[in-house]
């Protein structure tokens, strides 16, 4: 389907994401998107795919599906009430704080990965050494 008309078919979808469509269909029974339909066929609007990469963006963060979704509902419900912005920004503070915490805690994996990497390396150098003198 032509992109100008902001209809997308689930295969242009799945290949413009590199998804499988089962995927969609699942992200589809789980109320994250919800296509038209015509016949058999489903057809995506600019808001279900501008949703998809969410989901996807989403996913990659370490965002579940359910929080995903509450994001969307919250999002939905009332675009006007503060208490829902207010909701959604705390959803979000949360995650970025759980997200600082894994990239700190990522910090100090590598660092220790890159000290016994040394380690090994040095072990190994010291026992090709005293194998050369051996021989």
């Amino acid at each position: 389907m032509d992109q100008i008309q902001q209809q997308f078919s689930i295969s242009e979808l799945a290949r413009e994401f590199a998804i499988t469509t089962r995927s969609i269909r699942f992200y589809e029974d789980q109320g994250l998107i919800t296509p038209k339909r015509k016949g058999q066929t489903r057809i995506y609007s600019r808001r279900d795919r501008v949703r998809l990469k969410l989901i996807l963006r989403g996913k990659r963060l370490g965002f579940s599906l359910a929080e995903t979704g509450r994001l969307f509902e919250l999002y939905d419900a009332d675009k006007t009430s503060t208490s829902q912005l207010d909701t959604i920004m705390q959803l979000i503070a949360e995650k970025q704080s759980a997200l600082h915490q894994q990239l700190e805690d990522i910090k100090v994996v590598l660092t220790e990965l890159t000290t016994l990497e040394q380690r090994c390396a040095q072990a190994r150098d010291e026992l090709t050494h005293a194998q050369q003198i051996n021989e």
